[in-house]
């Protein structure tokens, strides 16, 4: 059973820049699609960037020029790199893979404040 681990999550002042990595204990990032969603408190999950399997991105508005999704095939890690974070950026971040079953990380806490 292949499994996801997010890490990098923490404490950010406003402005500031964190990045979370998902790592797999199988070799999925080359075969598969995968995403990173957050959640924020009494809000539903969203997905904030998506890279292919062959590295194409997409980003949803609020995160474009902030945000950036990245993979490293060879150590079955996948990243997101966040700049100028703002307090709305706040939430428990996911990643997850689009293959045959759903498969999900047990999430990461951003925290955005002064």
């Amino acid at each position: 059973q292949v499994q996801l681990v997010e890490s990098g999550g923490g404490l950010v002042q406003p402005g500031g820049s964190l990045r979370l990595s998902c790592a797999s204990s199988g070799r999925i990032f080359s075969l598969y699609a995968m995403g990173w969603y957050r959640q924020a408190p009494g809000n539903q999950r969203e997905l904030v960037a998506v890279i292919s399997s062959g590295g194409s991105t997409n980003y949803r508005d609020s995160v474009k020029g902030r945000f950036t999704i990245s993979k490293d095939n060879a150590k079955n890690t996948a990243y997101l790199q966040m700049n100028s974070l703002k307090p709305e950026d706040t939430a428990v971040y996911y990643c997850k893979v689009f293959g045959p079953q759903e498969l999900w990380g047990q999430g990461t806490q951003v925290t955005v404040s002064s």
